[in-house]
């Protein structure tokens, strides 16, 4: 028997790519994309609403317009994606994003600021699909903890809307004196966002010089995205998205007409963006552990339970529940939705998959800001508006449960 020795292959190098850093930079897409760009809006619309003159209707039309603008961008993010790298998406996206938001505090007519939304929607849209599909890679080069990565993105959203909470109200009250104040906070805004984009070059980098998942650069291999075989996930996404943004975009609004103080209506916006962050935690166990779609229901259900509540009782210790159950589902629906293609795609149509969802929520967020402030102007207020959020929420929590995996 030769005992010759004989040359040892090299061992492999180990994985030293820092996965929990590089999501939470990522993250930062998801804090410019709906944290700020959108979210803040819900707490500069009274303000607004006040100084301007609008009625709820329009007030709620401005979501409409940013909304339609998420959908337009949603549209053209896949054929973007196949000519330019996600990585320079995210970026370019951010940058036209933070330059739209500021330019909202440089008008009071209301057809340019529903433009500024729109083209605010349209640039976070790219921003967000792009960062949602860099952060499934991510997990796919860590399967174990895939879910907790990709609910470190989502949960970026969070520390926009904590950042929103805690810096709109003093720009408010130091701007107090000067006319249309509201004006300073959108241009705070634009700047923290401008930040957050310088930041994410980091991440735009490391991502760029790693290669795409297997498989991910050609069409053949694996299902196709189809979108007969997602329809009830689908549909029940769409209802999410009419539900969630009436809540999102009014709750502040409600609680100034119930009466609660400034500073605790800065709480509850601060908690709620603060339980966004630890949802990462909470559901990443359910999204790794469902193929189908039932995480995506249950979570709709609670988001449901969840709206409801402020429309019902004003009582504080209920309705600073409602919030801090809110944020800490939300966007881990969002985040449900990438897990369940992520668990039914080859990589190769992830982007397709991940695009179609969000085309169907920024269509269901089209629905919901104005239909909750056309309600909102009745006799129900703002109160049967929420009302109505609760039950598009428990609807597409229905047809959510019938998505079975492929």
């Amino acid at each position: 028997m030769d005992r010759r020795t004989h040359p040892t292959p090299p061992a492999e190098s180990p994985d030293t790519t820092p996965y929990v850093r590089l999501a939470l930079a990522l993250s930062l897409g998801a804090a410019v994309s709906l944290g700020i760009t959108r979210f803040a809006y819900g707490l500069l619309l009274p303000p607004m609403r006040e100084d301007l003159g609008w009625s709820y209707t329009l007030a709620g039309a401005m979501n409409t317009f940013n909304a339609l603008g998420y959908l337009i961008g949603a549209l053209a993010t896949p054929w973007l994606m196949r000519r330019f790298p996600p990585t320079g998406l995210l970026l370019v996206g951010s940058l036209l994003a933070s330059l739209f938001m500021g330019l909202s505090g440089f008008f009071t007519a209301a057809t340019p600021l529903l433009v500024q939304r729109l083209l605010a929607g349209v640039a976070s849209a790219l921003v967000f699909i792009a960062g949602g599909l860099l952060a499934a890679r991510l997990g796919a080069r860590q399967p174990q903890r895939s879910g907790f990565l990709l609910g470190l993105y989502y949960g970026g959203t969070g520390m926009g809307i904590v950042v929103s909470a805690l810096g709109v109200p003093p720009v408010l009250a130091a701007a107090a004196s000067q006319p249309h104040a509201w004006a300073w906070a959108w241009w705070g805004l634009a700047l923290i966002c401008l930040l957050a984009t310088g930041l994410m070059a980091w991440p735009a980098r490391v991502l760029a010089a790693h290669a795409a998942p297997a498989g991910s650069a050609q069409a053949g291999g694996g299902p196709v995205f189809r979108v007969r075989d997602w329809v009830f996930s689908l549909l029940g996404y769409a209802g999410f998205g009419v539900g969630y943004i009436g809540y999102m975009t009014f709750v502040i609004a409600l609680l100034r007409e119930q009466g609660t103080s400034p500073g605790a209506v800065t709480a509850f916006y601060a908690l709620l963006g603060l339980a966004v962050l630890a949802s990462s935690r909470i559901w990443a166990g359910l999204l790794d552990r469902h193929r189908d779609g039932q995480a995506l229901a249950r979570l709709n259900a609670l988001l449901g339970v969840a709206a409801i509540v402020p429309a019902l009782t004003s009582s504080w210790p209920l309705v600073l529940a409602s919030g801090l159950l809110f944020g800490g589902v939300f966007l881990s629906v969002v985040a449900s939705t990438t897990a369940l293609v992520r668990h039914n795609l080859p990589p190769a149509q992830w982007a397709a998959g991940i695009s179609a969802f969000t085309i169907v929520f920024a269509a269901g967020q089209i629905v919901g800001p104005t239909v909750v402030g056309f309600i909102a102007d009745g006799p129900g207020g703002l109160a049967r508006g929420l009302v109505f959020s609760a039950v598009a929420l428990w609807l597409g929590a229905a047809l959510a449960w019938r998505q079975r995996a492929l």
